[in-house]
């Protein structure tokens, strides 16, 4: 029988369970907290700055650029959330690096590339989407490239939110088209450009399919899939690397040209070409002498790609914040531009071209703005690209990592508008597509692997799909709605701001 104490120990029990649950509660808000506090510090630094840059330098509208510099870090974030997922997610997906050592590396070299190498990269295109001359007056130029950022920034948000990688670069062409038909009609869009983009949405994820799968069969049946795996890896895999080094220091010329370093094309050829052979000789030695002690097994194979795997990873970290730094800061930068020069004579910035005379705090909110975006909030679509797509090894990593910097590479030098981040993901469901044909058309046997009959079950069939169709629906949904939504949210944003301020 309970006495008297026994019901006060009972109830004292129940309310310390309280206070605890109730406690762990509130630690939990604020861990969810600690993110969009430092974002919003990282905002208010930002607008500091800007105003401080504006008393000192005597420009005009003071409000609207202390705005632009907000909102230009607030862009700045939701890329590096977004957008840099790419880069890392699959030697993350590969167990190469962890989460927290990935979001480092990336932002390291991230950072870099924006600063050393971002404030002048050449477009594959020639044109302009939207220009200064047909827009009415300056005042309403800085307003029209306010919004497009603000819408911009909101929609890669909200894509981050739902878990879909989309592209940024689309993402503020949507911007600066739907304020600038909202400012000054249709007539001022280059719709020739603009449609040239637009087929660029289908030929980016398809080429980077392709490349990767192609890859993906070579590594198979030269390497993984042969009786003698060892011997292949030696003579194939020093090979690949090789290749990897040549087309990784393509592309850092391609994407950094005219600031970090100018080559001429030529030259760029042999230097490329000569770091691939360094690579390719190396290698052969250094893989001679990791295969001395592995067995003859696919899974020996996971620590020849793990190296080369963060390495990669690296590279792409860099030549993207030289790149996607412009569609953070772009229209901050000619908003600032437009106030510092004759307004006729400024030459805007399109698909990642800036002007040489971009100032250097401009290009730090951007630097600073994805680092922080990718550190605070990009484990989320890390995680999608590494781990809820497809199951990723580092020789399917490797295979996308590549065929992402061969495609970018490839299609810049042939003039095509790709996106990086359609091509990265493209690569990553062609290689999963692939695995799971190869999957279910061969069975390894004796580690040789014989075709298989084709299972006539549907709910068979079904449990070997290898790859997660409710995110490529996701994915490609979230893809063709980014201009038209960007688009649609900057008209919107500046028909309202402009009726405020008037």
């Amino acid at each position: 029988m309970l006495t008297n104490k026994d019901l006060k120990k009972k109830a004292l029990d129940k309310d310390l369970d309280k206070i605890s649950f109730v406690s762990e509660a509130a630690e939990a808000m604020g861990r969810r907290l600690v993110g969009p506090g430092l974002a919003l510090v990282f905002l208010v630094i930002c607008a500091c700055v800007a105003a401080f840059q504006v008393s000192s330098s005597g420009f005009s509208n003071m409000l609207i650029l202390v705005a632009a510099s907000a909102i230009g870090g607030y862009m700045a974030l939701n890329i590096g959330a977004n957008d840099v997922a790419n880069n890392v997610g699959p030697a993350v997906g590969a167990r190469v690096v962890s989460l927290t050592g990935a979001l480092l590396i990336a932002a390291v070299c991230e950072s870099a590339g924006a600063l050393l190498a971002g404030a002048d990269v050449v477009s594959t295109v020639s044109g302009d989407i939207l220009s200064p001359s047909d827009v009415r007056n300056s005042s309403e130029f800085m307003l029209a490239m306010l919004t497009a950022m603000a819408a911009s920034a909101l929609w890669i948000n909200f894509a981050t939110v739902i878990g879909a990688p989309v592209s940024t670069t689309h993402s503020i062409i949507g911007g600066v088209v739907g304020a600038g038909i909202a400012a000054s009609g249709f007539a001022a869009i280059n719709w020739t450009t603009i449609s040239t983009i637009a087929a660029s949405w289908v030929l980016s994820p398809v080429l980077g399919g392709l490349v990767g799968a192609g890859i993906m069969a070579f590594i198979n049946s030269r390497v993984v899939y042969t009786p003698d795996r060892l011997k292949a890896a030696r003579y194939w895999l020093p090979i690949l690397l090789g290749l990897m080094g040549a087309t990784f220091t393509g592309y850092i010329l391609l994407k950094t040209s005219d600031r970090l370093i100018s080559v001429p094309e030529w030259l760029a050829i042999v230097l490329s070409l000569t770091v691939g052979f360094v690579v390719w000789r190396i290698y052969c030695r250094v893989i001679h002498a990791q295969t001395l002690t592995l067995e003859n097994s696919a899974r020996a194979l996971r620590n020849l790609f793990a190296v080369p795997l963060m390495v990669a990873a690296g590279l792409l970290s860099f030549a993207h914040g030289a790149n996607d730094v412009a569609n953070a800061i772009g229209p901050l930068a000619a908003i600032v531009l437009s106030q510092s020069n004759d307004f006729p004579d400024l030459v805007f910035w399109y698909l990642g071209a800036l002007n040489p005379e971009v100032p250097i705090w401009v290009s730090a909110v951007g630097a600073c703005g994805i680092s922080a975006g990718l550190l605070l909030f990009g484990r989320r679509l890390v995680t999608v690209v590494g781990k809820k797509i497809t199951k990723l090894s580092p020789v399917r990593a490797f295979c996308i990592t590549l065929a992402t910097a061969a495609t970018v590479l490839t299609a810049s030098g042939a003039g095509l508008p790709v996106s990086s981040t359609h091509i990265a993901v493209g690569a990553l469901f062609g290689v999963g597509f692939y695995r799971e044909w190869y999957r279910n058309k061969y069975v390894a046997e004796g580690g040789v692997m014989k075709p298989r009959k084709m299972m006539k079950n549907r709910e068979e069939r079904r449990r070997r799909l290898l790859v997660r169709r409710s995110s490529l629906i996701t994915i490609i949904a979230a893809w063709v709605v980014t201009v038209p939504a960007s688009a649609l949210l900057a008209a919107g944003l500046f028909t309202v701001l402009k009726l405020v301020l008037s």
